[in-house]
């Protein structure tokens, strides 16, 4: 069983106009961590996750999953 953790981190912050610095800023990490994060190279805490569901204001579902998402258009 594959520990990958796919996510939406990307799309959000480019729906909002915000950088991975400004991300990184306001969750109180490092802009690279954020990089991390939108590769999957790194999976984050469930503190960490929870904190960028709420700043994005959606569920931790909508930001975070085991399956990969499905392709937006096409």
């Amino acid at each position: 069983m594959s520990e990958l953790v796919h996510n939406r981190i990307a799309v959000l912050r480019a729906e909002r106009k915000i950088s991975r610095r400004e991300l990184a800023e306001v969750l109180g990490v490092h802009y690279q961590t954020i990089g991390y994060l939108e590769r999957g190279e790194y999976s984050p805490s469930l503190h960490l996750a929870l904190r960028i569901a709420a700043y994005f204001e959606v569920p931790v579902e909508v930001v975070f999953s085991t399956e990969p998402f499905p392709r937006i258009g096409s």
